[in-house]
């Protein structure tokens, strides 16, 4: 009776923020069929993809030569969207390793996302570490009162806007001494802004030791999913502008 040849299999995952499935398809699409020995599996979730690929063969070094190219091949074409090839890390716990490797503290300022990002960091273990505080500041008047967001500005430009997140950023990070500090406000729905500013528009501020930068995001959906895509949004900005203040 002959022997049965077993197959050996490996596989990885390797997770993204900042992407949309179809973006990261399109990126990678001549990868997708390079080898018919390697399957690829997506799993998509608000802000983030995740990619599994494994590899199936008689001999296991070969799967995992196989899939560990693959994943090189992946860093190169994807970059720093790729936040950890470990399927249990979150993006969340890799901001708090980051933040800890920098000895940085942290402040969050929130509107539209009502404490969200705040507590995607402290679901972390030992976030408590580079923790400083989360605010909550949904009015008006708490913005100018606790964040030192200008009157002026809010009566020019509106709550939701580049000046107003600018400044939200500063405030947070002056008020508690914080090397960072994140900002979101923004118009979750299912009312438009006060000038008919759209439903989805957000405005996400990132200061790094006195660096401060604003994105503006479209996003669409009902007011839970964009309030969940601010989040992630978020949490993936704040990721890149430590990353571009990266000590080693």
């Amino acid at each position: 009776m002959e022997n049965e040849v077993q197959n050996c299999s490996y596989s990885k995952t390797v997770k993204l923020c900042g992407m949309e499935e179809a973006e990261v398809r399109e990126k990678i699409h001549d990868l997708l069929t390079a080898d018919e020995k390697l399957l690829f599996a997506f799993q998509s979730f608000p802000g983030e993809v995740d990619i599994c690929i494994s590899a199936q063969s008689e001999q296991e070094d070969e799967a995992r030569n196989l899939v560990k190219g693959m994943v090189r091949e992946l860093k190169v074409r994807l970059g720093s969207c790729i936040f950890t090839t470990s399927s249990k890390v979150t993006l969340a716990e890799t901001i708090v390793e980051l933040l800890k490797e920098q000895k940085m503290t942290i402040t969050t300022v929130e509107s539209c996302t009502g404490g969200m990002v705040s507590a995607r960091l402290t679901d972390v273990a030992g976030v408590s570490e580079i923790f400083k505080q989360g605010f909550v500041t949904y009015s008006n008047k708490a913005k100018r009162k606790i964040l030192g967001v200008k009157k002026i500005t809010l009566k020019k430009y509106s709550a939701v806007s580049e000046q107003t997140a600018w400044e939200m950023a500063r405030g947070g990070a002056k008020l508690t001494e914080a090397d960072v500090c994140i900002s979101v406000t923004g118009y979750a729905g299912p009312e438009t802004g006060e000038n008919g500013e759209p439903v989805g528009l957000v405005y996400i501020g990132c200061n790094v030791r006195g660096k401060i930068e604003v994105e503006e995001f479209h996003f669409s959906g009902d007011r839970r999913t964009i309030r969940e895509l601010a989040t992630v949004h978020a949490l993936t900005f704040l990721r890149r502008c430590i990353l571009e203040n990266y000590q080693l």
